[in-house]
């Protein structure tokens, strides 16, 4: 997968079985611990919300939310390493955040690598906030890592340029 440098138009829609490939070889790409191709197949089957980011013609990012009542959690959120720093992983986040909010939900949360400085700081800044921690959540090369519980309260005001 080579980024353009040039322009490219960014498109977000749901996933379908024959983006599987694709998504996997982002998760692979984006992540030391990816998840299985079953596991996106799966989500698929049990009709999660499942979304690709796509750049002209090629898959570059997905996501994947869990519904429940009246609270959203994202489960899987990536973006292929050679596509980091343009907005692409924003531009997933929220569209995850309005997918939920459309379904219902008051509330979204989602986990992350407290070494994920990238990602916390993209979650803070799009108005998520630290609600707890789950112990040895991650695995590493040495061990486990623990998560930081995030929470977006989608019923207080939304960040600028959300809506």
């Amino acid at each position: 997968m080579t980024a353009d440098p040039a322009g490219f138009l960014p498109v977000i829609r749901p996933m379908r079985p024959a983006d599987l490939e694709s998504v996997y070889a982002v998760e692979s790409s984006a992540y030391d611990y990816p998840w299985t191709l079953n596991i996106f197949r799966d989500c698929l089957r049990m009709g999660y919300e499942c979304w690709v980011q796509l750049a002209t013609d090629r898959i570059v990012g997905h996501f994947v939310l869990a519904m429940g009542p009246g609270e959203a959690h994202v489960l899987n959120l990536a973006v292929h390493p050679e596509w980091h720093n343009r907005g692409l992983g924003r531009a997933l986040l929220q569209r995850a955040l309005e997918r939920g909010e459309r379904l219902g939900a008051e509330s979204v949360f989602l986990e992350v690598r407290p070494s994920n400085t990238p990602a916390v700081h993209l979650y803070h800044s799009e108005g998520f906030r630290r609600v707890g921690r789950r112990r040895d959540y991650y695995p590493t090369e040495t061990g486990r890592e623990d998560a930081m519980v995030l929470r977006h309260d989608l019923r207080e005001v939304a960040p600028a340029g959300r809506r």
